[in-house]
């Protein structure tokens, strides 16, 4: 089986451009057999980072007109030699041009095979190729600059980091055990307790941007919640920036979940605009606000809405004790609301900060869009917090694996010190988390591990 190549590294369908991408020790003898220079020029002759103007051709017949890019290893994406031809974007132009070459001596690359090459030439740490993933996955700003920053290898470079810190103490506690009549430096449960309490609180630190970034790469489930014609079916339109829900006058006209997903700032919503909350003795509303509960417990973000023209009531009570509950129980964040700020009574408004003191709370009129900039802004900051304008990092699931496997040991290790146990045993523990974090980083990894990181990229890439 050829060891060159290649594959269609642009979106299928129509478009101004599409690129045919070739790697391996032959690519440019395929791209040679495939492509004719126009002034007679030789493709073997290109240096690299050259493009040259010509045609494509099958034998004799003239393809298209396109452009070929010379890469020369190992100053390429993959570390080998590269070729890229960009062709006129027709579907059966570019199937034809890939054709062309995989007859020439290439064959189909799989998936994410572009960049398991330059894992495997080393161009690339194993999270900076995850992150190249990320970053053409990537729904916003924030997500986009967290794969960037992994790309760049600022995560590689924080684990790595960590196990300079472990391997350090392993040296410590070594030289302690096998010369304890040397002039080595003192290992006390101190010393111990302190190191490794820093390595846990950034590690610990890392494992948990997981669910930061599962929310914000496929959307924060949110439910706007509420009691009857407080203003929750106008706030999804104002948040849509269409008229998406039907909003009268008449309380109970939503029955069933709207759902939709919209974009507050850098962070995504699937939002969902529930029926009223309230005891009723309509059959089809009961249900709509049965729906409406079962939503609240499903959701990782409830915007509770409350009239801020009306007296808080029994059932703004009873919402404000759900809502309560739900904050308290962890893993759902809160935004209560006082809406109709254009018609709100003072009194009133009082009266509901003081019912919903300890929660985040704004006043906005949904109607006209008094204060929707500031309720944007506290959800960026609810889940992005005050991170860094270079963005902030997110580990996948396989790195979470691996952190939270190292997290045990150290665990292990910090118990053991409390305990008494002897340094050589602890060194083991510290050994062994040192071992989950090469993992993350690919210095020790299994064949399968890699296979199944690459499965999830594109064809291509």
């Amino acid at each position: 089986m050829s060891n060159t190549i290649c594959a269609i590294a642009t979106a299928a369908g129509e478009g101004a451009l599409s690129v045919v991408r070739i790697s391996g020790e032959e690519a440019v003898a395929v791209a040679e057999r495939v492509f004719a220079l126009f002034g007679g020029k030789k493709v073997a002759e290109m240096a690299g980072y050259s493009c040259a103007y010509g045609r494509v051709m099958d034998g004799d017949e003239r393809i298209d007109d396109a452009v070929l890019t010379i890469f020369r290893a190992p100053h390429s994406y993959t570390g080998e030699d590269s070729a890229e031809i960009s062709c006129h974007g027709g579907t059966y132009v570019t199937e034809r041009i890939f054709r062309l070459c995989c007859a020439n001596g290439a064959r189909p690359a799989e998936r994410g095979e572009f960049t398991k090459l330059a894992l495997i030439n080393g161009k690339l740490s194993l999270t900076q190729a995850e992150a190249v993933a990320d970053m053409i996955a990537a729904q916003g700003e924030l997500t986009m600059k967290a794969a960037g920053l992994a790309r760049q290898g600022r995560l590689a470079q924080r684990i790595d980091g960590m196990k300079h810190r472990l391997t350090v103490l392993l040296g410590k506690i070594a030289a302690w055990v096998d010369y304890p009549d040397e002039e080595t430096p003192e290992v006390t449960e101190e010393l111990l307790m302190s190191e490794l309490s820093e390595v846990i609180g950034e590690a610990r630190e890392l494992s948990e941007s997981y669910d930061t970034g599962i929310l914000l790469k496929k959307g924060i489930p949110a439910a706007i919640i509420g009691k009857p014609n407080v203003g929750k079916s106008t706030l999804m339109n104002l948040l849509l920036g269409y008229d998406r829900a039907i909003v009268t006058s008449k309380a109970g006209t939503t029955r069933d979940i709207i759902e939709e997903s919209v974009r507050v700032g850098d962070v995504v919503l699937r939002l969902a605009d529930t029926a009223g909350m309230r005891k009723t003795e309509d059959e089809v509303e009961q249900i709509g606000v049965e729906l409406a509960k079962k939503r609240l417990s499903e959701s990782a973000l409830l915007i509770a809405v409350f009239d801020g023209s009306a007296r808080p009531d029994d059932d703004d009570r009873r919402l404000t004790q759900e809502i309560r509950g739900s904050a308290a129980a962890g893993g759902v964040k809160v935004l209560a609301l006082i809406n109709k700020s254009d018609i709100s009574d003072a009194g009133y408004v009082s009266e509901y900060e003081q019912m919903l003191d300890g929660l985040t709370t704004i006043g906005i009129s949904a109607k006209v869009g008094d204060g929707q900039r500031e309720l944007e802004q506290t959800i960026e900051k609810m889940y992005l917090g005050g991170g860094s304008e270079d963005g902030v990092l997110f580990v996948n699931e396989r790195q979470k694996y691996c952190l939270d496997r190292a997290l045990s040991f150290l665990e292990d290790a910090q118990g053991g010190v409390a305990l008494g146990v002897t340094f050589d045993a602890i060194g083991v523990e510290i050994s062994d988390a040192a071992e989950a974090l090469a993992e993350l980083t690919g210095e020790r990894i299994t064949d399968s591990v890699v296979d199944e990181v690459f499965s999830k990229f594109c064809v291509g890439k």
